[in-house]
């Protein structure tokens, strides 16, 4: 059996002292004032030996594990798996490995995940969080780990975050169907209090208060089946006869309703108009394609590892940042009948 190599023998053949080359393999040369040519002769050597540190040893000398927890609701949905992978790209690129798991809105669930990602070391936390684990993370904190919230806030945590202008952008989709010249129209949402529930349906209630018109809303709960999604709402639109418009607060909803909206006759596009928020593969596949409220993907990821980097990289205290984005109509043949004509 080949004998393993260690920093003692990297040093032997370059003729160095085992403190530089473990500085240089820990990112730490520029700190040390450790030069740029012997720096690039100790990566080049490791790399033509083919050398691999033990990254238990390392966590320990260091106390850190360059690993980041990554907490979704559900790493399913095209909205979160897209944002996983961006944040995944970005952090791999600054020397980040990503552990990522779905909460699925559950309290139990998201508790046993943050034990779990405690258990191995994480250095970092980016967590979407369900309502109830506000203690949780209180105590992430207490233990000095860095931790950026996104999609939902826990504003009395007082944490970084990132997030999109909802109301706004609820109230803007709902401005175009009375622009487009529909009258009757409904919002489908989650029962839920997050906050970004709370102010997609807040910006929607706006918008039709502002043109005199009441609100018409179905709310489901987030693991409701497909059966009894389809029982609600097939009631749903019996009581309210008429609605010629629907706001689909997640793309989740949007699919759903899609699929029992067909089973019931309904023309979208032609004689029904349909926003969902958050795009999917489906939307614009669909005949007619679907108009959503797109969420910058790209820049959420690039903002939250950017913070948490910030964090990870100092001692110091810096005071929490509270990133709101915009996001992009992309307009699209489900919400003007008028192409139809």
């Amino acid at each position: 059996m080949a004998k393993k190599i260690s920093i003692l023998d990297i040093a032997k053949a370059l003729g160095v002292s085992p403190t530089t080359v473990s500085f240089v393999l820990n990112g730490r040369a520029k700190e040390k004032r450790i030069s740029e040519r012997l720096e690039e002769q100790v990566l080049k050597y490791v790399n033509e030996i083919g050398y691999k540190p033990n990254s238990l040893a390392r966590s320990l000398r260091t106390g850190k594990t360059n690993t980041i927890g990554l907490v979704v609701e559900s790493i399913s949905n095209t909205f979160f798996s897209n944002i996983a992978r961006a944040i995944e790209d970005i952090a791999y690129a600054n020397g980040y490995r990503i552990l990522y798991s779905s909460t699925e809105n559950s309290i139990e669930r998201t508790r046993a995940i943050l034990q779990m990602f405690a258990d191995r070391q994480v250095d970092g936390y980016i967590i979407s969080p369900p309502e109830g684990v506000e203690a949780e993370i209180q105590r992430l904190v207490e233990g000095k780990k860095p931790v950026v919230l996104f999609d939902r806030m826990i504003d009395k945590l007082g944490l970084d975050s990132v997030s999109i202008n909802n109301e706004f952008s609820a109230y803007n989709a709902t401005k175009v169907f009375l622009g487009n010249g529909y009258k009757l129209i409904a919002c489908v949402t989650l029962d839920s209090r997050q906050q970004q529930m709370k102010d997609r349906e807040e910006g929607y209630v706006k918008a039709l208060e502002d043109s005199a018109l009441s609100p018409i809303v179905y709310k489901a709960d987030f693991d409701i089946s497909d059966d009894d999604f389809k029982n609600g709402f097939s009631s749903f639109l019996t009581q309210h006869a008429g609605i010629d418009a629907i706001l689909f607060t997640t793309n989740y909803l949007a699919i759903k309703g899609l699929r029992h909206l067909r089973n019931m006759g309904y023309k979208v596009g032609e004689t029904f108009g349909l926003i969902a928020f958050d795009e999917h593969d489906l939307f614009e596949l669909h005949q007619p394609p679907i108009t959503v409220i797109a969420q910058p993907i790209e820049e959420i990821a690039q903002k939250l590892i950017a913070l948490l980097l910030d964090r990870l990289g100092t001692d110091r205290i810096l005071e929490p940042q509270h990133l709101v984005l915009p996001t992009t109509l992309q307009l699209r043949a489900s919400s003007n009948k008028n192409l139809f004509r």
